[in-house]
């Protein structure tokens, strides 16, 4: 028998080749639910499906026994940590139900009307679960705000007072039932965004297609996805064909064609077509779920608004109850005590800041933003100072020509630039790239040429009509290659000075010409740096390998407060780090595989929606579209979520502590203490739930 963070007991009663059931008993203030236990347990690696009997307290595993041995999956779920611990005790998973609220409410409908002998039993039965829980409560975590609940009921029985005991036990359970529901209503509103799955799925059987639960697909089925549908696996299409719009998964706004041999994603939408795809991951273990779970954990990480409320939450329990105490010494009277015990400030201040966040984050991730939990929200609002790496992010990222000069009379612009695209469209590079894309937009004719060189950071050559043609950077052209381009230096030094980047031209010995490429500043680039300014940002920096003279260009035509130029990637990380230790809260916004580090030390990072793997995965905040104003909205949302968290932090505070001195000068009955308290406490949810604008 084992135990752990989230099972009090785990127990194996029985196992064969490739299953195991296992009894458990869930520690109190953990889930009790059998699907969150389901999904954590087929998390797991090696565990293909789960099962629970939540009245049996049993769990059976089904598990591949040549990817994991039962010893070590014993072990892995004794380690498991409940992924959305109850926030208020296990009452709220258990008693917090309609079911409980229900009863509640006929107790307080039926006693009136029973003889004397039978309201006590009948109102004691009702409030059974709250106090038990409350003195499980007692036991675990000492004096709470569910044992000063169960005090005040257990005053009102001591006193004979049925019906404000019945009242109080209802608005609890009403209190506690909306409370969840609002918290569970902004997990949901988090996870319909990141796994939009249909409950149905088309799969082909015995020749034909059937309809049958999502739960029931498994590998090796052939899946049918057609118009308007999400694919629901991961998998390889067999046959047909369809433009599937991948944005929910790798941010890409375009659709992307897919036909026999392509791999599709579930959570990925098929916007026209049909395709037949063979099933290869299917339920927990698809990409759109892993993601699901990887956001849902992060949420389970407390950010230190939520800590810190929880802390005054805890420190203002005991006031609560010296409160009453002194009323009660005061007055002498059981009621005004009673009444000081319905309030407190402990649900409203533990619940009202996650709720905030992930209510934060589900508008994020409708804006093109994915935050990776509250906690990167509030480093984002305390960030003063915004480091920007600039290719990719300041600017486009992408080179385009801007100029095509020929110095032969013989060639035009168009002949030049056709004669470079019809050697560099064998080569995978940014400068072949532009160079081949400005080719094709004016149908320019094709040169044919032999087999193509390419010389490593050099560029290519290869030869047309007899003669070579070499193209490339200023070394290759005049230096290795020993071409003459000394008449034409005005011009080449003009272009560079422009800030472009420029491939020479050599053909037949001689220069032929120059083609001058240049990545555009973003259009919006300049009014983000503005609006982040008026967000709050005291400093905003570039960093770029590129030129100093063309990096302090850009960086006064963008209105930065300065720049660190001809950088090698590990400067980066190492320039970050010296701001840190001057005390600056550095947001850094970077795309590459050399960004990764940089990203990872700063106080926040934020990845480009086209940034490398690596980026997007180091950063706090992944960009889901390919604009840097989303980086103003992510701040501006950051800074909207902690005001209204503040907001509600205050009013919390004010409405409690004002229902308390009612309650303890006696104006307040315990019935309207309690109401007046679990009405405000849904208020302020309410308000949580509000989504900031972005």
């Amino acid at each position: 028998m084992t135990s752990g963070p989230w099972f009090g007991t785990l127990e194996l009663v029985h196992r064969t080749r490739g299953r195991a059931r296992f009894r458990y008993r869930c520690r109190t203030g953990t889930p009790t639910d059998a699907r969150t236990i389901e999904r954590a347990a087929e998390n797991i690696p090696g565990v293909l499906e789960a099962r629970v009997n939540r009245a049996a307290r049993s769990l059976v595993l089904h598990f591949d026994d040549k990817e994991v041995e039962l010893e070590t999956l014993r072990a892995a779920l004794g380690a498991l940590s409940a992924p959305l611990a109850a926030v208020r005790g296990s009452a709220v998973v258990e008693e917090g139900g309609p079911a409980s609220m229900v009863a509640s409410l006929a107790t307080l409908a039926i006693t009136r009307f029973l003889p004397q002998p039978l309201q006590l039993p009948v109102t004691l039965g009702a409030a059974a679960p709250l106090l038990r829980h409350a003195l499980e409560d007692l036991v675990a975590n000492g004096i709470s705000s569910h044992v000063l609940e169960a005090m005040a009921v257990s005053i009102s029985l001591a006193r004979g007072d049925y019906t404000a005991a019945n009242t109080t036990t209802f608005m609890l359970a009403l209190g506690e039932y909306l409370e969840i529901s609002i918290a569970r209503r902004s997990d949901d509103l988090l996870k319909h965004l990141l796994r939009p799955a249909s409950d149905e799925v088309w799969i082909e059987r015995g020749g034909q297609e059937v309809l049958v639960a999502a739960g029931e697909v498994a590998v090796g089925d052939t899946v049918i996805v057609a118009d308007g549908a999400v694919v629901p696996v991961d998998g390889t299409v067999l046959g047909g064909e369809a433009t599937v719009n991948e944005a929910t998964m790798t941010g890409e706004s375009a659709a992307v064609a897919k036909g026999r041999g392509d791999a599709v994603l579930s959570g990925t939408l098929v916007e026209e077509g049909r395709l037949r795809v063979y099933a290869e991951q299917v339920g927990s273990r698809t990409a759109a779920a892993r993601i699901a779970d990887y956001v849902e954990q992060s949420l389970t990480a407390k950010s230190a608004a939520q800590l810190d409320a929880a802390r005054l939450a805890d420190r203002l329990v005991p006031i609560v109850l010296g409160l009453a105490g002194a009323t009660y010494f005061i007055s002498g009277d059981w009621r005004r005590a009673a009444s000081v015990l319905q309030a407190d400030y402990s649900c409203a201040l533990k619940l009202a800041t996650p709720v905030a966040f992930k209510s934060a984050m589900y508008g994020a991730g409708r804006a093109g933003i994915l935050v990776k939990g509250g906690s990167a929200l509030e480093r984002l609002a305390d960030a003063d100072t915004f480091i920007f790496d600039k290719t990719g992010t300041l600017t486009a990222g992408t080179l385009a020509v801007t100029d095509s000069i020929a110095f032969d009379s013989t060639y035009t612009a168009e002949d030049l630039l056709c004669l470079a695209a019809s050697v560099e469209e064998h080569y995978v590079h940014p400068l072949a790239h532009a160079v081949v894309t400005a080719a094709r937009a004016i149908h320019g004719q094709h040169f044919d040429h032999q087999e193509v060189q390419f010389i490593v950071a050099h560029g290519v050559a290869s030869v047309i009509d007899g003669q070579r043609i070499v193209i490339g950077s200023r070394h290759f052209v005049a230096d290795d290659e020993g071409i003459d381009i000394s008449a034409h230096l005005e011009t080449v030094d003009r272009l560079y000075e422009e800030g472009k980047t420029l491939l020479y031209i050599g053909f037949g010995g001689r220069f032929l010409g120059v083609l001058a490429l240049k990545d555009e500043v973003r259009a919006n680039s300049a009014a983000t740096i503005l609006r982040l300014r008026e967000l709050g940002a005291k400093r905003i920096l570039m960093l770029t390998g590129d030129h100093r003279e063309r990096a302090e260009e850009l960086a006064e035509h963008l209105g930065l407060d300065g720049c660190h130029a001809e950088l090698l990637p590990e400067d980066k990380a190492r320039i970050v780090e010296e701001f840190s230790r001057q005390g600056a809260r550095i947001a850094f916004i970077g795309d590459g595989i050399n960004d990764a580090p940089a990203l990872a030390g700063a106080h926040v990072g934020i990845a480009m929606q086209k940034g490398a793997d690596i980026a997007r995965l180091t950063a706090d905040v992944a960009l889901l579209e390919d604009d840097i104003a989303c980086v103003a909205d992510a701040k501006a949302l950051a800074n909207g979520t902690m005001a209204l968290i503040g907001s509600n932090y205050r009013l919390t505070v004010g409405l409690n502590t004002g229902i308390l001195a009612a309650a303890a000068a006696g104006l307040l009955s315990p019935i309207t203490t309690a109401m007046l308290h679990n009405g405000s406490t849904i208020a302020i949810l309410l308000n949580a739930l509000r989504r900031s604008s972005v």
